[in-house]
């Protein structure tokens, strides 16, 4: 009987890990805040019906159309906010609807514009269109503002239809139909320099020793599951940001460890920094391995500046180090450092800010690819927004036709 307990508590034991590491991204997305993908519903409004209203006064029996126009649709209004780091908001707020146009009215007065409906995103937020992946629009800066979404036009009243052979117009213009469409919003943040390495090779320590950011660091891979950003400071009250992203390992551009999925927070910094730990095996090989993962995510990132930052170098003398300079990559510039001890980060920063402001530095105006079905978020693309196509109402004219004459 005691055989059986132990096999069983085996068993449960071993059922626990696979779940836990098999479905290790699900986990950290149901528990994180930090939500760089989300998929919603938007539709813009409708425009209002123009008018066929006839006029009616006392001594004027006839007195000739004066139907009024339908006011315009809602639009759809991206708008970006430098406060927000996050699409979480967004995540409990799938469907945004703008209002209709009201109905053009007697005495040739206009139907109000229906309510635009505004979307707030931070900086550096981009969309794409969730059915076709195809790109549409990103906001960069804070306080810019696009039509997502154009709200439909209102309809002409019968006043304008109104001519010397047709002087009592009995019809008028439906307003335009509204626009919806499912839309991906993916988070691309905005940092000057992007921290690319393996597990545990001390990005997420670099991070806390030059900046004031406090990410978690832990003796184990994988301990930095989310972005994290800090501002450095430099010499004559100057600063940059760098920003830290989970570690890539081989494969993954086939799905492997946490995959590629952070990689879209390197593609606007100017500057990639490499760290590759002292103690590994062929620091060339490890160099080549990070290289080879990025251009399978965006060949674009290979043409951006790089630097090699040889970490943990306290754990080792003067002449282990010196016999690793003779297999390091020759074509960038390598810094050794050590995060816990400071050994080398004035260094660092200065190879930093002088590659960073170099003239043949530029960041590159990225051609904006379509959404790249691997980079897609399964769980956000088959979420039913349960919106389906709006009812076929039409834009009926307004009921305030008075009888023929």
């Amino acid at each position: 009987m005691q055989g059986v307990k132990s096999l069983t508590y085996f068993v449960f034991c071993s059922r626990l890990h696979y779940l836990c590491t098999e479905n290790y991204n699900l986990r950290f997305m149901a528990a994180s805040n930090f939500v760089d993908y989300v998929k919603i519903f938007c539709r813009s409004g409708k425009g209002g019906a123009g008018s066929t209203h006839l006029h009616r006064a006392k001594y004027q029996p006839k007195g000739g159309p004066d139907g009024g126009d339908g006011g315009r649709g809602g639009n759809i209004i991206l708008r970006a906010n430098r406060n927000l780091w996050t699409l979480l908001h967004l995540k409990y707020s799938r469907h945004v609807l703008a209002g209709n146009g009201g109905h053009g009215g007697p005495n040739r007065s206009s139907g109000k514009d229906g309510e635009d409906k505004v979307i707030e995103v931070p900086c550096g937020t981009v969309v794409f269109d969730a059915d076709s992946g195809e790109y549409l629009a990103e906001v960069t800066n804070d306080g810019e503002s696009l039509i997502l979404l154009k709200g439909g036009r209102g309809g002409l009243g019968n006043w304008n239809f109104r001519t010397s052979t047709n002087q009592t117009p009995r019809y008028a213009q439906p307003g335009e139909p509204a626009i919806e469409r499912n839309i991906i919003l993916e988070l691309k943040l905005l940092a000057d320099v992007g921290l690319v390495g393996f597990p545990n090779a001390g990005k997420s320590t670099l991070l806390a020793a030059v900046s004031a950011a406090k990410p978690k660091i832990a003796d184990y891979p994988f301990t930095t599951l989310e972005p994290n950003l800090g501002i450095v400071s430099y010499r004559d009250n100057r600063s940059f940001v760098m920003a830290d992203i989970p570690g890539i390992i081989e494969g993954a551009s086939e799905g492997k460890g946490l995959g590629l999925r952070f990689l879209r927070h390197v593609e606007r910094n100017a500057l990639l920094l490499f760290m590759i730990p002292a103690d590994s095996e062929d620091i060339r090989e490890r160099y080549d391995i990070l290289l080879h993962e990025l251009g399978e995510f965006n060949p674009e990132l290979l043409d951006k500046q790089r630097v090699l930052a040889v970490t943990k170098i306290d754990l080792f003398d003067d002449d282990y180090l010196n016999g690793l300079r003779k297999h390091l990559p020759e074509d960038l510039p390598t810094v050794f450092i050590s995060a816990v001890t400071g050994a080398g980060l004035n260094e660092l920063k200065d190879v930093l800010w002088t590659t960073l402001n170099d003239e043949s530095n530029r960041v590159l105006t990225f051609t904006h690819r379509d959404l790249d079905k691997r980079h897609r978020e399964t769980a956000e693309d088959e979420y039913d927004l349960g919106m389906g196509n709006s009812s076929s109402e039409d834009n009926v004219e307004s009921v305030d036709r008075e009888e023929d004459w």
